[in-house]
């Protein structure tokens, strides 16, 4: 790659270059977009390379990769989070961007083609006020400033004003506040400086300012994920005034009312898009719309001993209550000596991460529930099997399935049938005869299928429906497949700017 040397100049002691190498290097370890992770030298025939921090990956919705430079706008912070490698009492080198001097670099990145847009986050400098207020301070230099019109996606302080977080909602695509942790002791013993309520009272409040700012325009209040996503049904949008607990592992943080205090802020949203568009654009009606990507949050994984079922439970609520896009996880990566974590030497949980965002999928894509997916006897998931697998081979009885005559449902809870190949199935069979040649062409992976299916009567192979035999040929299957997992933290960096 190529710089200008003005990109670069001294600014406090620091040049922009060693700032976004202390901050992008900050910033790797929230996973609210999808991270390369991994580590690839140039090669002779071969584009490009892949080292240390700096841009990571999103994903449009039409299945675009977006390149995005995620960074801290300061990893100053007053907070001293125990899992947090910027906590107050790290001796870690320290840096801030000012915020014009941050707006150039995203222009002079994004001008180069290095970048798609901006992921920004930052650690609490003074007070979660300020911080957020220097954040929209970089939000609107680059919409009206410098008129960057690409993908933005920011991080809220908890804490901070609402007015702050809604002018934050206008000017980004997407909005977050990390949930930390599953449950409110671990997030009290790990974070003291955090509770559930400063966290879950702002991600509400976006929740009904998106919602009524959808309704406005003639949309559903809820966001869209997929045509065939129409298992989570919250009640949040029934009515003006509601009352309900935001439940993880047995705790609960109450919430009461408060969607009033950004939705109602009609005169902010005319005072932003004023100020963000030019004149012809109010003529013809032209606004922002908030955070039209939606909200998400993120969970630490491995740091506090939760099951897997206390995660999907508040994943499972999260989504229901909240409407969220999406719940992120992140393998914790021990970086800091203390008591309340585990040891340095831990192994970082990839293969757990992995399987929770499999079963994530389950329940926004598949209908499952939680206390479905697992229960009290047996709270986490083998995780040499995917979940779908998992719960297969536990409910055996319901298997096998005739794909001939099988509903919709039921074949969506066939592992190695996605909702695809499930439409596939429904819509061919009313015609002709289906086989399992044909079901390979429909996309059905008989690799973990053909222990769970007939086809006109007949298994593809004769197999025992015994949970111990099919259990151990699909870990045999999978076997290369977790190993690469596990082992992919020996290249846990990012793709580099430099």
């Amino acid at each position: 790659m190529f710089y200008n040397e003005h990109m670069f100049e001294i600014n406090s002691g620091l040049t922009t270059r060693e700032k976004l190498e202390i901050l992008a290097d900050a910033a790797k370890y929230d996973v609210a977009c999808t991270s390369s992770g991994v580590d690839r030298k140039g090669k002779k025939g071969f584009l490009g390379n892949s080292v240390a921090c700096g841009v990571c990956h999103s994903f449009g919705a039409d299945g675009r990769c977006i390149s995005l430079l995620k960074v801290l706008m300061t990893n100053h912070c007053v907070y001293d989070c125990k899992y947090c490698v910027n906590r107050c009492s790290n001796d870690v080198p320290r840096a801030t961007f000012e915020p014009d001097e941050l707006c150039r670099l995203v222009i002079e990145f994004y001008k180069r083609n290095y970048i798609e847009g901006l992921f920004l986050s930052s650690g609490v400098l003074r007070n979660p006020a300020y911080t957020m207020e220097k954040m929209c301070e970089v939000l609107l230099l680059l919409r009206t400033k410098y008129r960057f019109n690409g993908y933005i996606h920011v991080k809220a302080i908890p804490g901070a004003p609402d007015e702050l977080l809604s002018r934050a909602g206008y000017l980004a695509d997407r909005m977050s506040i990390n949930l930390e942790l599953p449950t409110s002791e671990s997030l009290s013993k790990l974070a003291p400086n955090k509770n559930f309520n400063t966290i879950l009272n702002p991600m509400e409040k976006i929740t009904g300012t998106i919602a009524a700012n959808r309704l406005a325009m003639g949309k559903s209040a809820r966001m869209e994920r997929s045509s065939i996503n129409n298992y989570l049904s919250g009640s949040i949008f029934n009515t003006e005034n509601h009352h309900h607990k935001a439940v993880a592992g047995g705790t609960t943080a109450s919430i009461t009312g408060g969607t009033t205090d950004i939705q109602s802020s009609d005169a902010l949203e005319e005072s932003v898009n004023r100020n963000l568009l030019p004149a012809v654009g109010r003529e013809k009606g032209m606004h922002r719309q908030f955070a039209p990507a939606g909200q998400s949050t993120q969970m630490i994984i491995g740091a506090t001993p939760e099951t897997d079922l206390t995660i999907i439970k508040t994943t499972q609520h999260l989504y229901e209550n909240y409407d969220l896009k999406r719940v992120f996880y992140s393998a914790y990566i021990p970086i800091n000596e203390d008591s309340e974590l585990p040891g340095r030497d831990a192994a970082v949980p990839l293969l757990r991460e992995h399987r929770l965002y499999q079963a994530d999928w389950l329940l926004r894509y598949y209908g499952f529930q939680a206390d479905e997916l697992l229960s009290e006897s047996r709270p986490n998931f083998n995780e040499n099997l995917d979940p779908k697998c998992d719960w297969a081979v536990r409910h055996l009885g319901l298997f096998p399935v005739e794909v001939q005559t099988a509903p919709y449902d039921m074949l969506l809870r066939i592992p190695g049938v996605g909702p695809k190949s499930a439409r596939r199935i429904v819509q061919t069979r009313k015609y002709s005869h289906l086989d399992y040649d044909v079901l390979k062409k429909m996309g059905v992976v008989l690799k973990r299928a053909h222990y769970f299916i007939t086809c006109n009567g007949r298994m593809m192979y004769r197999i025992p429906m015994d949970e111990s035999y099919i259990t151990a040929r699909l870990c045999d299957d999978n076997h290369k497949d977790n190993w690469e997992i596990e082992h992919q933290n020996e290249n846990y960096v990012q793709l580099s700017l430099f």
